[in-house]
């Protein structure tokens, strides 16, 4: 599919933010005044900017409103929900410990669950999608979890469980590419069931359907050169998980250094969780491409 950059910027930053709700929520770091005040102020600004960037991906922002209405059936409208309660739950939470000194556990934990459950439901707009077998499997929503625990873990300053939650998402990232590559060839389909000549052997195009492109090559269809996509697969690896490591594994005493060196650690995460983003959506190889003869 068409790379968006606002489906890109959703995707990441909201993740990122959620995740760090999630520690807060769990009191990881135990911050009250003006100090939580900064967790929260990034926290929520990278999770409202997530959201709205999604809503210029939309034809008609202006109705968005309108996908709260379908819960029951729409993993969008689920995220939506889970959104909102999230920022509410833990907007009152973060009152509590911002202007009371309290940490209202309760609160902190539903909250920290909502925030967790939205990653989740984003990821399930993906996975949901049959059309579209890279993303049709269950490494997809494994995926976008462990990015968030592990994004919001280094945000929270949360060393000790950032480690091997970086580990995680980077394994969880390597099988997700191994199975991907090979997850549109594994569906099964393929020109002739999708016209359903198969069985008459050997089916191809006699000549491309259109003379021009179309609004479904310009979504549906994008296609990456292999060495083009190892070049940036090692470039994404490289940023979201083998130079924050470096960065925050050795051991430091100063104070100041530690903090320069956790910026730079989030800066690379957020870099090489953008570009795994990138080929998440620009490798998504639709079906309809099978019609076109671009897959």
């Amino acid at each position: 599919m068409h790379p968006a950059p606002s489906v890109i910027l959703f995707t990441t930053l909201s993740g990122l933010g959620f995740g760090l709700l999630f520690f807060l929520g769990l009191g990881m770091p135990d911050v009250t005044g003006w100090v939580a005040f900064v967790f929260y102020l990034i926290a929520y600004g990278l999770s409202v900017c997530g959201l709205l960037a999604s809503t210029f991906h939309l034809g008609h922002p202006e109705r968005a409103w309108k996908a709260f209405t379908q819960w029951r059936s729409s993993w969008l409208s689920r995220e939506g929900w889970c959104a909102v309660i999230a920022l509410l739950v833990m907007g009152l939470y973060a009152i509590g410990a911002v202007f009371f000194g309290q940490r209202w556990g309760g609160l902190g934990v539903l909250g920290a669950a909502f925030s967790l459950a939205t990653v989740f439901t984003t990821s399930m707009i993906y996975t949901q999608l049959k059309t579209i077998p890279r993303w049709n499997m269950n490494l997809t929503p494994a995926m976008f979890l462990s990015f968030s625990l592990a994004g919001g873990a280094l945000l929270a300053g949360q060393i000790t469980l950032a480690i091997p939650l970086l580990s995680i998402a980077a394994a969880v990232q390597v099988l997700y590419w191994r199975k991907g590559d090979n997850a549109l060839k594994q569906s099964g389909t393929d020109l002739g069931t999708a016209t359903g000549l198969g069985s008459r052997g050997n089916v191809r195009a006699f000549e491309p359907p259109h003379t021009g492109t179309n609004y479904l090559l310009r979504e549906f269809v994008y296609v990456v050169g292999r060495k083009h996509a190892e070049k940036l697969r090692l470039i994404a690896f490289s940023l979201a998980f083998g130079l924050p490591l470096l960065l925050i594994v050795p051991p430091v005493e100063s104070t100041a250094v530690k903090h320069v060196l956790a910026l730079l650690a989030v800066l690379s995460h957020l870099a090489g969780v953008a570009t795994s983003r990138w080929l998440f959506f620009a490798q998504a190889e639709h079906v309809v491409g099978l019609y076109y003869g671009k897959r």
